[in-house]
């Protein structure tokens, strides 16, 4: 392959750590990030809900699992930060990848402009911003990762060998459900055919296996709320219909979390801008790119988007599947899909600025002019996306009541519930920002907490058979008859947020072990510690395998080409021994 300029290069990759810093701004600072479903702790456990053996289904495998490792190395909230911002900074430079030119003789990277518009576009856009706000940073890894995936697809094509990155790019695109089927069928389009079909197939299968095999043992609780789909739908952005909105990333289903930007004048003129730009673009990417490459772009680019309006154009039918099909659900939140749409986005958007500066005056400052626009116009159409999406994006520190609790509760027996039974909490401590009730995650043990999910007054019912069990068990009559019956679910404890809104829980007799003013502590007796099936083992341990084989053989590989490529390459500098007969 051709060197690629060192300048350039560089450039490309300031320019996208730039960015990194300038989205993220405030969130970088000391404590903990936590919004909504991103919830971190200093030391998550690697415990039976992390691997897929919870009394629930699962939703955090495998990006718990792999946090729990991680976090032994790298503290927790140093490791937070590490993810967002690298998850940014790889994603905008692996974008510039799929500008690149193969011939014959190698790959011609794009225009420096080109490659540093392509950046911009893909680190500052709708999704980025909606999906932070809702703190989904598997997706987010997911969608770093998507691009580097398309590229590694086009080398096993073109060299008909499979890559070694791609051991590692799939498992990390894949530690969530909604993340895995986007990488999934990223692989599947990029490298399928010519005897490539099944290899990728298994590829994505093992990289997919935590949570595919966890979601088969949870069979029976994989169902999911019909009335759901309607609440998740595609929806618009402003006066932008949702169809519309989707074309630029945009259109997810919780309002409060679209930017304002979005939903006013400069909605519009996004749409306008990008979908010309794109159009601009059209023509000539369409002659410079050898079919495949379009065929697998286009490919993802109609999965995502068919997706995302189609929960939005037909709700009632993604609800039933999701109330009849196990595991349906997962396509319920239609706005994730569009991941799968930013690389054609964005590729075309660079190609349109290409042809337009191939159009545009000689002069220098009229040249000069038109890449600082074209490279900034993202920035210029969402400005509150920076500096944490408008300072929406503010870290925290856990009350020191967290850690005491951590500690009284190690060696005890049996699960730990939390109350009350609401999922989320806007603590003041956490600047009232709406978050995942963070208590469970903190403790050491397995817990039980409420997974009933309430959207704009109307509920939605959960898929953890012992949270109904707990609220039975918490309506007797009495503490004793309460704590006996939370005991014979498998509760070992009690803990409860005094601060969380509504009604207080009702009491549970046992042992005190913590009274403050931020979390209580009740210890139970003769708890019946919940088993958990032997199949159930198994067959997590098999998924699990296949899960981290991938991992284990693309570390190998590139331990082994570092080793012996510098031997390689001195073997062949060295002149050949010529013998005459």
């Amino acid at each position: 392959m051709r060197r690629r300029g060192g300048a350039a290069e560089a450039a490309v990759v300031v320019w996208a750590l730039a960015l990194a810093l300038l989205v993220l701004g405030p969130a970088l600072g000391p404590g903990f990030l936590l919004v909504r479903d991103m919830v971190w702790v200093p030391d998550l456990a690697l415990r039976a809900d992390a691997l897929g053996l919870g009394s629930g289904l699962p939703r955090a495998v495998p990006s718990d699992a792999v946090v729990a490792v991680l976090d032994e190395l790298v503290p927790g909230m140093v490791l937070q930060k590490l993810v967002l911002v690298l998850a940014l900074m790889a994603g905008g430079v692996g974008a510039t990848r799929l500008l690149d030119r193969s011939d014959g003789s190698g790959t011609t990277p794009a225009p420096l402009v080109v490659r540093l518009v392509a950046v911009t576009l893909y680190d500052w856009n709708a999704l980025v911003a909606e999906r932070l706000l809702m703190g989904a940073w598997p997706v987010l890894v997911g969608y770093a990762v998507l691009p580097w995936v398309l590229v590694a697809a086009r080398r096993w094509r073109e060299e008909q060998r499979l890559p070694r990155g791609l051991l590692l790019l799939v498992p990390l695109g894949c530690l969530s459900a909604s993340a895995g089927l986007a990488t999934a069928v990223a692989v599947l389009a990029g490298a399928a055919g010519r005897g490539r079909t099944a290899r990728a197939s298994l590829l994505v299968l093992a990289g997919n296996a935590p949570w595919l095999v966890a979601g088969l043992v949870h069979a029976s609780s994989a169902t999911s709320d019909a009335a759901a789909a309607q609440v998740f739908a595609l929806r618009g952005e402003g006066s932008v219909p949702a169809p519309l909105a989707a074309l630029t990333l945009g259109g997810i289903w919780n309002t409060a979390v679209q930017p304002g930007s979005r939903t006013g004048v400069l909605g519009w003129v996004a749409l306008v801008a990008l979908v010309g730009l794109a159009a601009v673009g059209w023509r000539p990417w369409w002659r410079r790119t050898p079919p495949r490459e379009r065929h697998t772009l286009l490919v993802c680019w109609v999965v995502g988007f068919g997706s995302a309006v189609l929960t939005w154009a037909a709700p009632g039918a993604v609800g039933w599947a999701a109330e009849h099909v196990p595991g349906a659900g997962v396509v319920r939140d239609g706005a994730r899909a569009l991941v799968l749409c930013a690389p054609l986005l964005v590729v075309l958007v660079a190609e349109g600025v290409r042809a337009l500066a191939a159009r545009a005056p000689r002069e220098a400052v009229a040249r000069a002019a038109l890449a600082v626009g074209a490279v900034l116009l993202p920035v210029a159409l969402m400005p509150d996306l920076g500096m944490g999406v408008g300072h929406r994006l503010e870290p925290a520190d856990y009350p020191a009541a967290y850690d005491r609790a951590r500690r009284l509760l190690e060696d005890g027996r049996g699960d730990v519930l939390v109350l009350p039974l609401s999922s989320y909490r806007a603590p003041t401590w956490n600047h009232r920002d709406l978050v995942l009730d963070p208590v469970g995650r903190y403790l050491g043990r397995d817990y039980v907490a409420s997974d009933v999910l309430v959207v704009d007054g109307t509920p939605l019912s959960g898929e953890d058979p012992r949270v109904a069990r707990a609220a039975r068990a918490l309506a007797s009559s009495t503490p004793e008859l309460r704590a006996d019956a939370l005991a014979r679910i498998g509760i070992g404890a009690v803990v409860v947020d005094p601060t969380a809104p509504g009604e207080p829980p009702p009491e549970v007799a046992g042992v005190r072990l913590l009274d403050d003013p931020d979390l209580r502590v009740t210890t139970l007796d003769d708890v019946r510690v919940r088993q958990v099936q032997t199949s159930w083992r198994l067959a997590m341990a098999a998924g699990w395998l296949a899960f981290l084989g991938l991992v284990a053989a693309g570390l190998a590989l590139g331990v082994r080409h570092l080793l012996t490529s510098p031997w390689r390459a001195s073997r062949k500098r060295l002149p050949r021994r010529v013998t005459r007969e």
